[in-house]
C-alpha cells in the first residue's frame, strides 16, 4: 500500500499547525521533522520520522532503525552516478530509504526500483509538488513505496490524501447466463482505444443498463485476417454504460482522448485506463440478453462480428457470434440507478 510522509522542516510557522492538524485528520503514514517537541505531541496513528544523511555504504549496516513509533531512514541525495549506486544499496539494505533525484527526469528513479524491487525495505522518493507525486507513484507500474513533500498549507495535504486514495478497489463479479441474441441492422458503434496494453482476461464492464455489464473483451487474442490490438476494446453501441473509476459512468459516446476508463479483469482487478481515443463508427449490431442467479437481466448491444468478443468465467473468451442461450459470462451487477453518471437511489425502469 502506497503512503506519505509529510516534511514540516519547511513549513511556514504561521501553517505550522494547520498542517499538523490535516496530517492528523487525514492519518498521514509518518511526519519528518527536527523538532523532537513536535514528534512527541503526535498521536499514536502517526510515526515520527527523523532521517540520516547516507553518504557511504559503510553506514548502511550501522544506522539506526529506529523503534516501534519512531522511525529512522537514511537519506541519500542522488546528483551522479555514484550516488545513484549507493542509493540502490541503501534501498536493498535499509527499512526505509528517503531518495531526493537532482535529475527530473525519473530514469534514476526507475533505477533505484528495478534494484529493490525484490527487497523488503520501503522506498520514498522526495517529491516537489502533487503532480511530481502523481508520476512517482506510477513509475515502472510499480512506482516509490512513499512519498515524501513539504506542503505549504493545510490544503496540500489533503490533497496528497485524496492522490493516494485515487487507487481502483476491485469489484465483485457474478456469473451471467445467455437468454438470447437478437441481430439488428445498423447502428453506431465505439471501440475504445487506451494508451495501455490489457492482459488476456481483461476488459471493460459496458451494458445498456446501468445496473448491469458484461465483461467486454479486449483485442489481445489473434484474429484472422488482421494483427492484434491489445490496447484496444469494440465495447458497444454508442448509447451503452461503461463503468469508469470512483463507481462512475460515462456513455461510451462521451469518451474522448485524455479521459480515464477502468479496465477490469475475470478475477474483478481493476485499474485506471487512459484513453487515447474513442473511435465511433456504423457497423451491423446484435443484442445480448443474459441474467444473473438473482435473476437481474442484464443486455448489451455490440457490433455483429465474429471478433468481437466478451469474456466468461475463468477468462474464458467468447465471439459474440457464436453465443447460444445457456451460455456464461462475466458481469457486473449495480444496485443504484444513475444520474449523469452518479449512482442515485430513485425509481428508475430501463427496458
Amino acid at each position: 500500500m502506497k503512503f506519505a510522509w509529510i516534511d514540516l522542516r519547511t513549513v511556514p510557522q504561521d501553517q505550522l499547525e494547520s498542517v499538523v492538524d490535516a496530517a492528523i485528520h487525514t492519518r498521514t503514514h509518518g511526519v519528518l521533522c527536527d523538532d523532537e517537541a513536535v514528534l512527541k505531541a503526535l498521536p499514536p496513528t502517526i510515526t515520527g520520522v527523523t532521517t540520516t544523511p547516507v553518504t557511504d555504504e559503510k553506514q548502511l549496516y550501522g544506522l539506526d532503525a529506529g523503534t516501534a513509533d519512531r522511525v529512522v531512514a537514511g537519506w541519500v541525495d542522488v546528483h551522479d552516478e555514484p550516488s545513484l549506486r549507493l542509493a540502490c544499496a541503501a534501498a536493498v539494505t535499509l527499512p526505509f530509504t528517503v531518495v531526493r533525484f537532482a535529475d527530473p527526469t525519473k530514469i534514476p528513479l526507475e533505477i533505484v526500483l528495478a534494484a529493490a524491487d525484490r527487497s523488503e525495505g520501503k522506498l520514498i522518493t522526495v517529491c516537489a509538488d502533487l503532480e511530481e507525486a502523481a508520476t512517482v507513484l506510477d513509475v515502472l507500474e510499480r512506482g516509490s513505496d512513499g512519498i515524501l513533500l513539504a506542503p505549504s498549507t493545510a490544503g496540500d495535504v489533503f490533497a496528497l490524501a485524496r492522490l493516494l486514495e485515487a487507487g481502483t478497489e476491485p469489484l465483485n463479479l457474478t456469473t451471467l447466463t445467455v437468454e438470447g441474441i437478437e441481430h439488428h441492422g445498423l447502428g453506431d458503434r465505439v471501440c475504445v482505444d487506451t494508451c495501455s496494453h490489457f492482459a488476456e482476461d481483461e476488459g471493460i464492464l459496458v451494458g445498456s443498463y446501468s445496473t448491469g455489464f458484461i465483461l467486454c473483451c479486449s483485442e489481445t487474442h489473434p484474429l484472422p485476417y488482421m494483427p492484434t490490438r491489445p490496447f484496444r476494446v469494440n465495447a458497444g453501441a454508442l448509447h451503452s454504460y461503461v463503468l469508469g473509476p470512483d463507481n462512475r459512468t460515462n456513455y461510451l459516446s462521451e469518451l474522448r482522448a485524455g479521459r480515464t476508463t477502468l479496465a477490469v479483469n475475470a478475477e474483478g482487478r481493476t485499474r485506471p485506463v487512459l484513453i487515447g481515443r474513442a473511435k465511433l463508427e456504423s457497423r451491423p449490431l446484435l443484442t445480448i440478453t443474459a441474467r444473473s442467479p438473482e435473476g437481474v437481466e442484464v443486455s448489451l448491444t455490440v457490433q455483429d462480428d465474429w471478433h468481437v468478443r466478451v469474456l466468461g468465467p475463468g477468462g474464458r473468451v467468447h465471439n459474440v457470434t457464436e453465443l447460444r442461450p445457456g451460455d456464461e459470462l462475466l458481469g457486473h451487477l449495480a444496485t443504484d440507478q444513475r444520474h449523469v453518471g452518479l449512482p442515485i437511489g430513485e425509481f428508475c425502469r430501463e427496458q
